[in-house]
């Protein structure tokens, strides 16, 4: 198996549905739906590691989209052959006459960098990587140079660990460090580790392992770059347990850089252990929060293949995002047209959600053949001007369905509206102004299209495409949503099945009802509205993981909705759903069916419909 680059011996990659199915099984193994786990670190204004880096997410462009790809022409010499001096420069030309204007600074390198065509390393005396000389026959100072010129910054890429190769018996010398071998840095039974497990675990219960990072880091230093991928960590990359706990080899890696003194942003991959965000936001400036976009196949990428995942897999780390530290949803792939792979519909969704995330925006694209339509999204500035200011990332406001609404609330008053429709059908899709916490009348400003849509009352409905997607921006004129509360654990409701009580820190009311599983039900009683009509519900709720509940009122045919990750079992967030109510006194129930549900902590109504 392998990430977003390394790909050791002979080409292979397990299917990311299958890393999936592993991830999802180890966390309904260790789920506790009625003991919520401690509250997650809040987001912090900067990371320890490299201040004044990342303030806002990186922009740029990344060689592995193409080197995975079996486009034609791509590779023509093997595998992963597209990485080159020549390529590169080529590239860096593209993104400085296309896209520097619009942001895009980042010319980042990714896996093979020291390996030749047939994938075989090279390392200098002191166990460290170094060019091959087929593909950077210059080295690479020369190239990060050549980069500079440009006035762009120059990325470089690493797997966590000692690479067995390098290990050489274990008599291979660490640089300035007297007495240090490379037997002096991994532990004595030469325990494998990363996603990958092509390299020995670093020990740092033993200096000279400190040491041996710390001469890499010299050594990009005086190479001059400025960006370093570190990829394979964990627990995350498909694999965890001690073993593959690389939490040490990020810490190391921060200090190491700090100790250059040269600013190089650190960004670590890939389908990092969510449990672990503290230490990723303490000593890294990004992480990759997902398996590979891309498809390995014939084009880049693929809608079914890893793009579509991110609806799903994106809310959970939503509120870890901001300046010093972004969630990656890896390459943005949208500007080639058919390399990309995509529908025109499917590629501004793809820009969108990477957008409305604070996603970094480095495109996997050839440059030198973006078509008008791709540029166009690669260098919208009221889409880009969203990505890059101080505006929130947004998140559902409605359940992860087919047809979804994500949002967040700006500084200056105004909304970020985002409409999806992710079936594989045209749909419409409302975005109903009560899930935003306000009534009455709002202006639409739709960013793609730099188009003023005029004042709607109440909510905006669009038609979309299969795979589509619209983006707003909406200020309102209305005035605010009252509701009425009623708490999930309130003596007055009806519990059935395993349903029960529990407490949570998170909860409005100290307490959530859990335990909704194989036919476990929970039944607001008595829930008042002046006047019938379909009213957005909104739920507050707590769940580790994706999870769906058929929702129902007054005994009336239910809706199955699926909610999306909070993240963890301590964190509380809301959707919103629209229930049919009649007026006077009903009931809404949250039925778990055949699986499980998410817990339940309160829902509010609003006063009116």
């Amino acid at each position: 198996m392998r990430s977003s680059s390394y790909a050791p011996g002979t080409p292979g990659r397990r299917s990311r549905r299958s890393i999936r199915a592993v991830l999802v099984l180890a966390l309904t193994a260790a789920m506790a739906t009625t003991v919520p786990a401690a509250r997650a670190a809040a987001p912090t204004a900067d990371t320890e590691g490299a201040p004044g880096l990342a303030t806002k997410p990186y922009m740029g462009w990344s060689s592995w989209s193409m080197q995975s790809s079996k486009y034609p022409g791509l590779n023509p010499d093997g595998d992963y052959s597209y990485l080159t001096e020549r390529n590169v420069l080529k590239q860096t030309d593209a993104l400085a006459a296309k896209l520097k204007p619009y942001g895009y600074e980042y010319v980042n390198l990714d896996s093979g960098w020291w390996r030749d065509q047939d994938w075989k390393p090279g390392f200098d005396q002191y166990a460290r990587q170094k060019a091959d000389p087929g593909r950077f026959p210059r080295g690479m100072k020369a190239l990060a140079d050549d980069i500079h010129a440009k006035g762009l910054k120059a990325g470089i890429y690493l797997p966590v660990g000692l690479e067995k190769e390098a290990y050489g018996d274990g008599k291979v010398p660490i640089w300035n460090a007297e007495d240090c071998t490379t037997a002096d840095i991994v532990h004595d039974d030469l325990r494998t580790t990363n996603g990958w497990d092509s390299a020995y675990k670093l020990d740092f219960s033993r200096p000279c392992a400190q040491k041996y990072v710390d001469s890499q880091a010299r050594l990009f230093a005086d190479w001059g770059y400025d960006f370093l991928k570190l990829d394979g960590v964990g627990p995350g990359s498909g694999k965890n347990g001690d073993q593959y706990d690389n939490v040490a080899d990020v810490a190391a890696w921060q200090r190491a850089i700090a100790a250059t003194g040269r600013p190089i942003h650190l960004e670590i991959s890939w389908s990092l252990d969510i449990g672990r965000i503290t230490d990723w936001k303490k000593y890294s400036n990004g992480w990759r929060i997902d398996t590979d976009v891309e498809c390995y196949c014939n084009t880049l990428v693929s809608w079914e293949n890893s793009v579509d995942d991110r609806w799903d897999d994106a809310p959970g780390w939503t509120r870890h995002a901001g300046p010093g530290g972004w969630n990656d949803l890896d390459s943005l792939d949208v500007g080639n047209g058919q390399m990309d792979g995509l529908s025109k519909a499917e590629r501004q969704s793809y820009a969108t959600l990477w957008a409305i995330a604070k996603s970094p925006l480095y495109t996997g694209d050839d440059l030198t053949r973006l078509d008008a339509y791709g540029l166009s999204l690669l260098t919208n500035r009221e889409v880009i001007a969203l990505n890059q200011g101080n505006t929130p990332p947004a998140r559902p406001v409605t359940p992860s369905d087919p047809q979804q609404v994500w949002a967040a609330k700006n500084p200056d008053g105004t909304y970020t509206v985002a409409l999806f429709n992710l079936a594989d059908a045209p749909a419409a899709v409302t975005a109903d102004w009560t899930t935003l916490g306000f009534t009455g009348r709002a202006a639409v400003r739709d960013l793609w299209n730099h188009e003023n849509l005029g004042t709607f009352k109440n909510k905006v409905t669009q038609a979309l495409p299969a795979h589509g997607s619209r983006l707003f921006t909406v200020t309102p004129h209305g005035s605010a949503l009252t509701t009425t509360g009623y708490e999930a654990e309130s003596s007055a409701n009806t519990l059935s099945g395993n349903a029960s009580v529990a407490g949570c820190d998170a909860c409005s009311g100290g307490q959530k009802v859990g335990n909704l599983y194989v036919g476990g039900k929970l039944r607001f009683n008595d829930v008042t509205v002046a006047k019938a009509g379909t009213y957005w519900v909104k739920v507050a709720y707590v769940s580790g993981d994706a999870r769906s509940v058929d929702v129902s009122a007054n005994g009336n045919g239910a809706t199955r909705h699926k909610f999306p990750s909070t993240g963890d079992w301590g964190t509380a967030e809301t959707v919103s759903v629209p229930v049919a109510l009649k007026a006077g006194a009903n009931t809404i129930t949250f039925d778990s069916g055949s699986g499980y549900a998410p817990d339940i902590d309160r829902i509010d109504v609003p006063k009116s419909s």
